[in-house]
C-alpha cells in the first residue's frame, strides 16, 4: 500500500518536497497539504495532484488517512509538530531545525524514547548527497590517512534585510554541524565564533567558526550569507595522507571573448536536488518498513546540531570559546560503528 503524506508547510521548501513526493517517490502518496494560507495550500495540492488541503497542522496530523508526515513549516513550528506526530505515533521528517531550543529538542528525545521506537527523521539531506557519501567512504576507506582538518563553506547570494550573524549560526550553519559529526563519525567539543570588525551596510555579516572535535580534529566553517555571486557550498576533508574535496556543481561552461565563465544556482534548490529526492525515498521506504535508515539523521542529531548552535550563538555574542556540551545518548539511538 501507498504511504500517505500529508505535507504541513508548502512554502518553498514545502513545494519541493510536494514535487519530490508526488513525482520521484515511489510508495507514497502526497494525501494532504496544509498551510496557513488556504490559496497556497489548494495551488501546490493541485500541482501535485494532492486529495485535500489543510490549514490545521494539527488537526492534519490527527486524521486517519495519513500515514505519516513531513514538516516543512517555520522553524518555531517544528518541535510543537514533531511531538504532535509522536503523540499519533506517526513517522515525520522534520526540516532542520528539530527544534529551535535545546530544551524543546530534549523534549522530543524523551517522547521518542517513550515510544520506544524511532519515528523523527530530520531533514540533514547532506547525509544523501552523492559527494558527501564519496567522501566519508574515502575517509573510512583510509585513503586520506586519518583525518585531521576539514574545511566548510556556506554562501548565499543575499541575506533578508533581518539576516543576522547569529541567525547565520543558528539558521544556515546546522546543515554544516551535523555533516561534521556525520562525515567525521565523532561529536563536536568546542566552538568559537567571529565577525569582521570591518562595517559594512549589512546586518548579517560573514561568520567563521572554529570547531573543535572529541577527537582532536580542527574544522573551520565559514558562512556568507551576503556573497553576492551565488549558491556556493564547499568542503575539503585533510588527511595524513591527502585530501578530498566537493566538486563545485556547474552544469556548464561558457568559452567566450577571450574569457571562461560559469553561472551559479540562486539558491541550494538545483545543488541539492539529488540529496532531497534520495533522502525522501529512503524515508518512505523506512515507513514502509518501520526500520530507520542508519544513514539518515535522527532525533538525537537533530538535538546535537542544536546544542552546537546554541553554543555557537554564545560564542558569537560573548567572543569567548563555548563548550559543547551534551545529555548521555539514549540507547534508543545507538548507531554501529558511530562514535557521535
Amino acid at each position: 500500500m501507498s504511504v500517505r503524506v500529508a505535507l504541513i508547510g508548502a512554502g518553498v521548501m514545502g513545494a519541493d518536497h510536494a514535487s519530490i513526493i508526488s513525482g520521484d517517490v515511489p510508495g507514497a502518496t502526497l494525501h494532504v497539504v496544509c498551510d496557513a494560507s488556504k490559496d497556497t495550500a489548494i495551488r501546490i495540492a493541485d500541482a501535485y495532484s494532492a486529495k485535500d488541503v489543510s490549514t490545521d497542522p494539527l488537526d492534519t496530523i490527527r486524521r486517519k488517512d495519513v500515514d505519516a508526515v513531513l514538516i516543512a513549516s517555520p522553524d518555531p513550528t517544528h518541535a510543537e509538530l514533531t511531538l504532535a506526530s509522536l503523540h499519533q505515533r506517526k513517522p515525520v521528517l522534520c526540516e532542520k531545525p528539530l527544534a529551535q531550543t535545546v530544551d524543546e529538542a530534549l523534549m522530543v528525545l524523551e517522547a521518542e524514547c517513550a515510544l520506544g521506537q524511532q519515528l523523527v527523521h530530520v531533514g540533514f539531506m547532506r547525509r544523501f548527497d552523492p559527494s558527501y557519501v564519496e567522501m566519508k567512504s574515502a575517509m573510512h576507506a583510509g585513503r586520506i590517512g586519518t583525518a585531521v582538518m576539514m574545511h566548510n563553506f556556506h554562501r548565499n547570494v543575499a541575506a533578508p534585510p533581518n539576516f543576522s550573524g547569529l541567525m547565520a549560526v543558528t539558521n544556515s550553519a546546522p546543515h554544516e554541524f551535523d555533516i561534521i559529526r556525520y562525515v567525521l563519525g565523532t561529536n563536536v567539543a568546542a566552538i568559537s565564533a567571529f565577525e569582521p570588525a570591518l562595517d559594512t551596510d549589512s546586518v548579517c555579516k560573514p561568520v567563521v567558526m572554529i570547531i573543535e572535535t572529541t577527537c582532536g580534529q580542527l574544522v573551520t566553517v565559514e558562512v556568507n550569507n551576503n556573497a553576492g555571486y551565488g549558491y556556493d557550498v564547499r568542503c575539503e576533508l585533510v588527511g595524513t595522507e591527502g585530501s578530498v574535496s566537493l566538486q563545485t556543481q556547474f552544469q556548464t561552461r561558457i568559452d567566450q571573448d577571450l574569457s571562461a565563465g560559469t553561472v551559479y544556482a540562486a539558491d541550494w534548490r538545483p545543488r541539492f536536488r539529488e540529496a532531497y529526492r534520495l533522502q525522501n525515498k529512503a524515508w518512505i521506504a523506512s515507513v514502509s518498513s518501520s526500520r530507520p535508515v542508519a544513514q539518515a539523521a535522527d532525533a538525537w542529531d537533530g538535538y546535537c546540531a542544536t546544542v552546537i548552535a546554541e553554543a555557537g550563538a554564545s560564542a558569537l555574542t560573548s567572543g569567548n570559546k563555548a563548550a559543547v556540551k551534551l545529555v548521555e545518548r539514549p540507547a534508543l539511538y545507538a548507531k554501529t560503528g558511530d562514535a557521535a
